[in-house]
This record gives C-alpha cells, sequence and structure tokens, in this order.
C-alpha cells in the first residue's frame, strides 16, 4: 500500500534523491532476504513519493500522526 517515513536529512539533498536511495537500499536488502522475490516481482517500490517539509510542526506532532493515521474517528471511544 504505502509506508510513512519522518526522515532528516541533509538539506543539500533533494527529497527525491533520499527518496531513490531509500527505495534502492531497502529493494537490495528484502531482495537478498527474500530471494523469491526476485522471480514475483520486478520491482518492489513504485516511482512516485511524497514528500512534505514540516518544519513549523514539532516532531511529536508528525509521530502522532503517523502513529494514529490508521485510526477511523467513529472508532474512538466506541469501546470496541
Amino acid at each position: 500500500d504505502h509506508v510513512h517515513l519522518f526522515v532528516k536529512h541533509d538539506p543539500k539533498s533533494s527529497a527525491s534523491y533520499v527518496a531513490n536511495q531509500f527505495k534502492g537500499f531497502t529493494s537490495r536488502v528484502l531482495r537478498e532476504e527474500f530471494p523469491h522475490l526476485k522471480s514475483r516481482m520486478p520491482t518492489l517500490w513504485s516511482s512516485s513519493y511524497f514528500a512534505a517539509s514540516v518544519g513549523a510542526v514539532s516532531a511529536a506532532t508528525v509521530e502522532k500522526y503517523i502513529n494514529t493515521q490508521w485510526e477511523r474517528p467513529w472508532k474512538k471511544g466506541d469501546g470496541s
């Protein structure tokens, strides 16, 4: 589906560079650990990514968003 990453990187590196480095590294590691992925999946990652700056928001706020992104408002407090 998708992955959220909260990354602090050198401002000299572009978001596309950081995303591509992450995708390349994780693809290599996963294919080494799980060789069957080589024949079943031509690519592990799509070529797309989304990046946003959060300079005006605290790290705690971003972490809370990432950790609670799947909660649904109608499920809060219903006891289930």
